[in-house]
């Protein structure tokens, strides 16, 4: 963060002053009373189940420098009426501070925080780079990120996530993308937004707020993305998969699940061997070469970047191999395409292998009306797909998608606690997959699931 003093912040936010008003801010706020350090500005946000006023002394012991607050309290810090409100009005006075800064505004329905960790391992090779913390994406999570940057900060990537029509305009306002990224529309938080094209609309705010000198990126793997073309006076770049795409992948084979292709830009090719899981991480992968198209960032180091990058964030397609187990760990979120999608990775690993494939799968959430519907169409694909074992938990829905007369075998849970009973019917060489949404808290089902095989394979042992 470039440093500011307490009245400073203040007179920015239209805040008052309390203690000492000289004292110097210059690390990013934080709300999370463990995570402040010298330098930093504590935020003591109010929400539905927690107050923040009531970790002020912990955060001061953390070392918090300075305190946002709406009353004032024993230390140094800013009052002001709303203190989410105020921090967005500091982020905007920063980006306003560095207009060499480049920034990346990236939303969709799903992918968003695998094409930022991606992008973010390019640019970070070439310059130094913040982005967006995990899929920290909120109204709060963004003007955070952007307050890391300083001086020395070439490239900023923001992560902007929805839940209401106007909520990506208003970042776009506070963050002014030189690059906005539209991933694909697709059916994660429909019950928020009512329809596809309500969704769509709403992640188009990010491509009507690009100024004419900026660049807009689509993918064209929906017709949704595709039509935003109308929204923008600048420049475009396409990915995808067509062979009229501007960055595109050429002859895309797997092995051992992980993509292999050849990048195609306007620059030249150059291949791409990923070490991430998954055929879905291919159109990722398209997206951050994209940016870093418009970007001007050579080919080779393009795709270098993408051949060497590591999952960042956690409980993403994370692969354990565990005395011959192998565990697919997708907790971290769902939706009907990424469960898919998750299901086409499990079977290339099984196949793989040689051995059964079993799908733990919980509720997805947000879906609306269509929940029913959406939970069935997974059911049928683990069905087309030969997945072995469906396991369900704690909804049915996934179940109306499987045939009567399915290859697919069928195993309802009420919890994880029953769920992890099926532990004893796995064999070495099996693959297991476990993803539903994140509230579902599926990471504690992996990690049952590797606790209950080890204790299984020590037993056999005796």
């Amino acid at each position: 963060m470039i440093p500011l003093t307490l009245k400073q912040i203040a007179d920015i936010v239209g805040g008052t002053t309390f203690g000492d008003e000289s004292q110097i801010i210059n690390s990013a706020p934080v709300f999370d009373s463990r995570l402040a350090v010298k330098g930093s500005l504590f935020l003591a946000l109010v929400g539905e189940n927690s107050d923040g006023h009531d970790f002020i002394d912990d955060a001061i012991s953390h070392g918090a420098t300075g305190l946002m607050t709406t009353k004032v309290v024993p230390g140094d810090g800013v009052v002001v009426n709303d203190v989410l409100l105020a921090v967005r009005a500091l982020a905007s006075y920063v980006r306003k501070q560095l207009p060499n800064l480049i920034v990346v505004g990236i939303t969709g329905s799903s992918g968003k925080t695998t094409t930022k960790d991606l992008l973010a391992s390019i640019l970070s090779s070439r310059a130094q780079c913040v982005a967006t913390k995990a899929s920290f994406n909120n109204e709060l999570g963004a003007p955070i990120t952007l307050l890391e940057c300083d001086e020395k900060t070439k490239y900023c990537i923001l992560e902007m996530g929805a839940r209401h029509k106007g909520d990506i305009a208003a970042l776009c306002e506070m963050a002014k993308p030189n690059v906005g990224v539209v991933l694909r529309v697709g059916t994660a938080h429909l019950g928020e937004f009512g329809s596809v094209e309500k969704i769509a609309e709403t992640k188009g705010e990010l491509i009507q707020a690009l100024a004419p000198d900026a660049v807009a990126v689509l993918g064209t793997y929906d017709p949704h993305t595709k039509a935003m073309k109308s929204l923008h006076a600048g420049k475009f770049i396409y990915f995808g998969e067509d062979s009229h795409d501007d960055v595109r992948a050429a002859d895309i084979e797997m092995r051992e699940a992980r993509p292999h292709f050849d990048l195609v830009t306007p620059a030249g090719r150059d291949a791409v061997g990923m070490r991430l899981i998954g055929m879905h991480q291919v159109s990722n992968a398209l997206a951050a070469a994209a940016v870093c198209t418009a970007l001007e960032i050579p080919i080779e180091v393009i795709a270098s970047g993408l051949s060497t990058a590591d999952l960042a964030s956690k409980w993403r397609m994370q692969i354990n191999d565990v005395e011959e187990l192998l565990i697919i760990n997708d907790s971290y979120n769902a939706n009907p395409e990424s469960m898919k999608a998750g299901l086409d990775s499990l079977v290339l690993f099984a196949q793989e292998r040689g051995g059964a494939s079993w799908a733990f799968l919980g509720q997805m959430h947000e879906l609306g009306s269509q929940s029913d519907e959406l939970h069935a169409s997974v059911g049928a694909h683990a069905h087309q797909l030969g997945i072995d074992h469906l396991v369900i938990i704690g909804t049915r829905a996934f179940a109306a998608g499987i045939p009567a007369k399915s290859a697919t075998t069928l195993h309802y849970c009420e919890d994880i606690t029953q769920a992890l009973s099926l532990v004893s019917h796995f064999a070495p060489g099996d693959v297991v997959l476990v993803k539903a949404s994140r509230s579902e808290h599926f990471e504690t089902l992996s990690q049952g699931i590797e606790d209950s095989w080890k204790a299984s394979q020590r037993e056999d042992k005796k």
